[in-house]
């Protein structure tokens, strides 16, 4: 493990990284110094020990955002997917009925049911719905 000499608030701290992770490490102590650094100059907190509990309550909160933003990316895909699937499901249906003027001769349950899996394959999904974005922190 290799060993990195980093300055957050003018103050060192020697850090183990493991080899290939040096970008990576810099990147976080960069926005941690940014985070702490920018409570301390706001001015209203001098000590060290609240401004670094500020700044990790800060960052928690940025991480536990983006991860529901990614639960609701997920469950955008899922539904897309699912979407995907029944349109295929529907074309195959009318790519294997027979020619138009045979398709003439399909009985009404068997058109209801190739009509319906195309309105259900073209409709939103409710989580594309605007209202459903709107009440997403």
């Amino acid at each position: 493990m290799k060993q990195l000499e980093v300055h957050i608030m003018q103050q060192s701290y020697m850090l183990g990284c493991p080899e290939g992770q040096e970008a990576r490490l810099m990147a976080a102590v960069k926005h941690v110094d940014g985070a702490m650094s920018g409570i301390r100059d706001a001015g209203k907190i001098r000590g060290r020990e609240r401004i670094a509990v500020l700044a990790a309550l800060n960052v928690a909160f940025d991480l536990l955002d983006l991860q529901v933003q990614n639960s609701a990316l997920s469950e955008t895909a899922d539904a897309l997917q699912a979407q995907a699937a029944a349109q295929t499901a529907a074309m195959a249906d009318v790519q294997a009925a027979p020619g138009p003027q045979a398709s003439l001769d399909w009985d009404e349950p068997r058109l209801q049911s190739v009509m319906q899996r195309l309105d259900a394959a073209l409709a939103p999904s409710p989580a594309q719905s605007p209202d459903a974005s709107a009440s997403t922190p």
